[in-house]
């Protein structure tokens, strides 16, 4: 094998921003930012968005966008009408 060409395998601190949430993971990620963590350590700092503490499959709190399949939704559009022309 090869030497020298992968990348640093390390601990990174990553930050859930939408719920504050910290996680301590280990990852190839690259950061210049550090953080100084519970245990003392300084670990390098990276900041997401969402995670699995903020994400709705996660957290149980998803909401089902279409309840009903599509010819139920046709026929609550629609009902009983007739079309024209037909018998």
């Amino acid at each position: 094998m090869r030497s020298n060409i992968h990348p640093e395998y390390r601990t990174v601190v990553f930050h859930d921003t939408s719920v504050d949430t910290y996680f301590l993971i280990k990852t190839t990620l690259q950061t210049s930012q550090t953080i100084e963590w519970k245990d003392g350590n300084t670990y390098p700092y990276h900041t997401i968005d969402i995670s699995s503490a903020s994400h709705p499959v996660y957290t149980g709190e998803q909401r089902a966008t279409q309840l009903e399949g599509r010819v139920q939704n046709f026929k609550r559009r629609f009902g009983s009408r007739q079309l024209k022309g037909a018998r």
